[in-house]
């Protein structure tokens, strides 16, 4: 069984064809990620989960800035929720703050009730917080299933010890994600100071305009775009693939320099 998780951060169908393509086991699929991402449209959702076998879990963030929302941009994510659970998906990504920067544990588990039976991932708002162990009790009073977390950090190899931390205090509750500037380059160390299993990212060490082309966002000459937008997407296969093998090997020695020796 296999016991390493790798999920990508994809905004158009090519990125999540290239996720599966590579090895991906799951993604989370957003739209406008150079603010943090917010929720999709209804047809890129439809379009994703109707081609991929792996499962799709989509951001629930009605807009950019912060994350205190107001009741008529909270009403706004329980019908996304509904939307997105009609869509099929398998899982979901929120994350609710407090004006004081604490968790906001009722509304949260009000999404994870209305989200019910889907997984739920509480996103990175949880970095925003003041006091992550405290953060991180809210955040499992919640319901949610999945934390992801730079622990604090503006990226995962910076925040590496936290996120340690948070995974010992975590205790298997729930699973801690780590994401957050996550590189090809970093991988390994990250989860060898980490610990996790489980990692997200969107490796655009590539291809962060090439989704654009391929995703048909580009003028100019359609066929160039096209080819462009192949290569690009076979590079984020590549990376994707590399991504997973390295996770799996670093878990792999792990759990071998874990067992008992005779």
């Amino acid at each position: 069984m296999k016991n390493f998780l790798f999920e990508l951060c994809a905004e158009t169908v090519q990125a999540a064809q290239a996720a599966e393509l590579g090895g991906a086991d799951r993604i989370e699929l957003c739209s406008q990620l150079p603010i943090g991402g917010v929720t999709p449209s209804e047809d890129l959702i439809s379009a994703v989960i109707r081609v991929l076998s792996i499962p799709v879990h989509v951001l629930i963030r009605p807009r950019g800035g912060d994350f205190v929302y107001s009741p008529a941009e909270f009403a706004q994510m329980r019908r996304q929720i509904e939307q997105v659970k009609q869509a099929g998906a398998a899982g979901i990504a929120i994350g609710v703050l407090l004006p004081n920067g604490n968790v906001d544990e009722r509304r949260s588990r009000d999404l994870v009730s209305v989200a019910h039976p889907l997984s739920v991932t509480f996103h990175r708002a949880f970095d925003e917080t003041a006091d992550l162990s405290r953060a991180l009790e809210s955040v499992i009073q919640t319901g949610a299933d999945c934390l992801l977390t730079s622990g604090g950090a503006p990226d995962v190899l910076t925040g590496a010890a936290s996120i340690a931390r948070l995974r010992r205090q975590a205790a298997g509750r729930l699973e801690i994600m780590a994401g957050g500037g996550l590189r090809l380059a970093n991988l390994p160390e990250v989860v060898r100071l980490t610990g996790v299993s489980y990692l997200h990212g969107s490796l655009t060490r590539r291809n962060a305009a090439p989704m654009q082309a391929a995703s048909g966002e580009t003028n100019g000459n359609h066929s160039a775009n096209g080819h462009h937008a192949v290569d690009m997407q076979a590079m984020l296969v590549a990376d994707v693939r590399e991504a997973v093998r390295l996770l799996g090997e670093e878990v792999v020695a792990r759990e071998s320099a874990a067992q008992p020796t005779r």
